[in-house]
């Protein structure tokens, strides 16, 4: 098959996934599953990211959070390690169902297991392609995400998680982040993050 026919039919139904997601988002005047916005989100970042992205790229951007509500946070006890666990375990479901559905829809081993490695993170720092996933990943955060959470929570843990992110991305990741729209007190506590 094609890479754009493998391309499609394997986003046709991640898209398909994440669509049940009873979760849902206002997106342009309308409530869409969050999970299906976030995968456009995503897809969208590293397109800003990357020139010409990889075809194991472009893929792990439409289901790096392959059917996340199958899996809520809500089912875990609260505090980190259990919310780790949680993340780690929601990893796997999404790199398991991701590989699914790309043997079904006839993609080769190799590529299958370059997905499964930008979803699973592997060597953040050594695979461009993963760390494009990341900065994407941080980037979607801070643009939708991040007003929001700072509105939620104290302002020394806004700065401990801005400090962990900024770690994670690269440098073409951190000049995007400067370029966001951020007022008020998100900015301010980048800038202090930062300092």
């Amino acid at each position: 098959m094609h890479d754009d026919a493998l391309f499609l039919a394997a986003r046709a139904r991640f898209d398909a996934l994440n669509s049940l997601d009873p979760e849902l988002i206002g997106e342009v005047g309308l409530l869409r599953p969050k999970e299906l916005v976030q995968a456009e989100r995503l897809e969208a970042w590293v397109l800003r990211l990357v020139l010409e992205p990889s075809l194991a790229l472009r893929l792990a951007a439409r289901c790096q959070h392959l059917g996340r509500f199958r899996m809520p946070r809500s089912v875990y006890p609260e505090g980190r390690v259990a919310y780790l666990t949680w993340r780690k375990d929601l990893a796997r479901l999404h790199a398991q169902s991701a590989q699914e559905i790309l043997e079904q829809v006839g993609a080769d081993p190799v590529l299958v297991a370059a997905v499964r490695e930008i979803n699973l993170k592997q060597d953040l720092k050594g695979k461009p392609d993963v760390q494009a996933m990341e900065d994407a990943l941080c980037l979607s955060f801070l643009e939708h995400e991040f007003v929001p959470f700072v509105d939620r929570h104290e302002d020394d843990k806004v700065v401990d998680i801005v400090q962990k992110t900024w770690r994670k991305m690269s440098e073409r990741g951190h000049a995007l982040a400067l370029t966001l729209p951020l007022h008020g007190r998100a900015l301010e506590l980048i800038q202090r993050a930062l300092r």
